[in-house]
């Protein structure tokens, strides 16, 4: 009696999540440079539309590539417009406006704050992620962490209070955001691309919408904004999803977050080496103590688990669905 055919093991990436995961965080921390040399030659919301065309075509095109379905249901879209006006449509267009008046550096550090204002959330009732000690600790240190960057005692001199306001609040809607989608898109039945390819993709109607309405068509098109605009869509929104999606799948949301702590200092890297951006001894300083807060609001309590009657049969087990993360930029 011949024995059966043993399946073949799952096809394993050829290139190392490693190798990825440092390419996730390079594109996103250069994200903040793209934004400020993108509104050197286009409106900030025509920069956040391009973005978001290019993205959406990305994230189309592999789509098609992988023949996946767009999500069903009038109340699913319903969400998922909710989601891409927090996740994509203001936020993007709030850094883009921010960075008008503040360098992308500071801007790349108060997106490093949304772990933050996920756990403030916890604290009003607004996240089922309760708050423990450690998390509240971190809480605590990363907004004394927010207060150094911005330089606090010193009365936020040469600080420009509106530009790092906004940047603050796309970190908050990112936050809100966030929240909303774990508790209205989980079990669907649809895709993780799906899902993301159909918010982004709602987010550039959103856009396509709102721009006419305050920005006038350029007189002239230069080169290095556009194609500061065409790699901030294409690989900032459009493939640092893809990359996100990949790394997640095969190690985990947990990890894959990891990447939040990387963002702000590549930003602040490719603002001074390339921008020629000022950097004070504040703001590296007070963005390692955001850092280290935000790692602390991202802990959790162990978990009490209860032993198993002797007697009792493992119930049988189910694929898990892959956890969104957190786009930070």
């Amino acid at each position: 009696m011949s024995s059966p055919a043993t399946p073949s093991a799952p096809r394993r990436p050829q290139v190392d999540w490693r190798v990825r995961f440092g390419v996730l965080a390079l594109i996103w921390g250069f994200s903040f440079l793209f934004i400020k040399v993108g509104t050197e030659g286009f409106a900030p919301f025509q920069v956040t539309f391009g973005r978001l065309l290019f993205g959406t075509a990305v994230l189309a095109v592999a789509m098609a590539v992988k023949r996946d379905r767009l999500p069903r249901g009038a109340r699913t879209w319903g969400h998922l417009a909710v989601a891409a006006f927090l996740l994509n449509a203001l936020p993007f267009s709030l850094f883009s406006y921010a960075e008008l008046t503040i360098p992308s550096t500071l801007a790349g550090i108060c997106n490093a704050t949304t772990p933050l204002w996920g756990m403030l959330l916890s604290l009003v009732a607004l996240s089922e992620d309760r708050p423990t000690r450690v998390r509240a600790a971190g809480l605590g240190i990363g907004f004394v962490g927010v207060l150094t960057v911005l330089g606090a005692w010193q009365g936020f001199s040469g600080l420009d209070v509106t530009g790092t306001a906004m940047a603050l609040l796309a970190s908050f809607s990112y936050a809100v955001g966030w929240i909303y989608v774990r508790r209205t898109l989980a079990g669907t039945g649809a895709s993780n691309l799906s899902l993301a390819g159909s918010q982004v993709g709602l987010a550039t109607l959103q856009l396509a919408m709102v721009t006419p309405l305050f920005t006038d068509w350029p007189g002239s098109v230069e080169v290095l904004p556009l194609l500061s605009v065409i790699a901030l869509g294409a690989l900032g929104t459009g493939c640092a999803m893809l990359l996100q999606y990949g790394v997640v799948a095969e190690v985990g949301p947990t990890t894959a977050s990891m990447v939040t702590y990387f963002i702000p200092v590549i930003a602040t890297a490719a603002g001074v080496a390339l921008l020629g951006e000022q950097l004070s001894w504040n703001t590296p300083v007070g963005a390692v103590v955001v850092l280290a807060g935000a790692a602390l609001t991202q802990t959790r309590a162990p978990r009490r688990t209860t032993p198993a009657p002797p007697a009792a049969a493992a119930p049988p087990r189910t694929a898990a669905r892959p956890e969104r993360t957190a786009t930070h930029s």
